[in-house]
């Protein structure tokens, strides 16, 4: 993510020299090249890097493994029985720094197919995003089931769409959002499973006891943090989420 950021700032870098010298942004135009390829002005480029930074907080959550993570953490709390620890900025931030530790190879695809050779102007602007997103579509590929995939082929109308690969991006991303929501349900089914059976163990101990009017929830909780702490959950899950990723 720090490289795409880089290429934004060498790309205004690049547009100053031409501000300097005229005293104004040049037009915004789109040439033809020889080899059939379109050019477009630095004025035109900043507008679309601009317009694309704009959606780049929701690329992060929805294209990357940002989705899976945060949502199988919060129902972790939820299975716990917790509703404020561990907080949602501490959620939000170990789940976007445990995005950032599994798209690390998807990202150096992407700078090296995309971003420098952009960077070293040996790509323009649109031969950089299509050879850039490859890497990306790459991993929803690799992610994305099959029947999510087959239902938005279908819902979008496309009838020439024979395998994978050839979806495009309209219906592979709502398939991989998809995909990531059912999988992260999965996963917090199985989390809430042992933390359930403590619940239940509990209440029909204080039911043979006579105490209906404890709740078993305040009994319980102390409980399943140990259970918790002495199995290493935390190291367990991240662990976890973090391979289901592995291709």
């Amino acid at each position: 993510m720090m490289r795409v950021l880089i290429l934004l700032v060498a790309i205004f870098v690049t547009a100053f020299p031409a501000i300097a010298a005229d005293g104004i942004l040049p037009a915004v135009t789109v040439t033809t090249n020889a080899d059939g390829s379109t050019q477009y002005s630095v004025t035109l480029q900043i507008l679309m890097l601009m317009t694309a930074l704009g959606f780049l907080p929701a690329m992060v959550i929805m294209l990357t493994s940002f989705t899976r993570i945060v949502v199988t953490l919060s129902l972790l709390r939820q299975a716990i029985g917790l509703q404020q620890a561990p907080s949602n900025q501490v959620l939000i931030g170990i789940s976007l720094f445990m995005t950032f530790f599994i798209m690390a190879p998807v990202f150096d695809k992407i700078y090296e197919q995309g971003v420098k050779p952009y960077m070293d102007e040996e790509l323009t602007i649109v031969q950089a995003f299509d050879k850039g997103k490859e890497p990306l579509r790459a991993f929803m590929l690799s992610q994305v089931r099959l029947t999510d995939l087959e239902t938005f082929v279908n819902i979008a109308g496309y009838t020439d769409i024979k395998t994978p690969e050839e979806a495009p991006m309209s219906v592979l991303v709502p398939a991989f959002i998809t995909s990531e929501l059912k999988t992260a349900f999965q996963i917090g089914f199985m989390l809430f499973v042992p933390f359930l059976v403590i619940d239940l163990v509990v209440a029909s101990i204080l039911m043979a006891m006579g105490m209906m009017m404890l709740s078993p929830m305040i009994v319980s909780l102390p409980f399943k943090i140990m259970l918790f702490v002495l199995v290493d959950g935390w190291s367990l899950v991240l662990g976890t989420l973090a391979n289901s990723f592995a291709t």
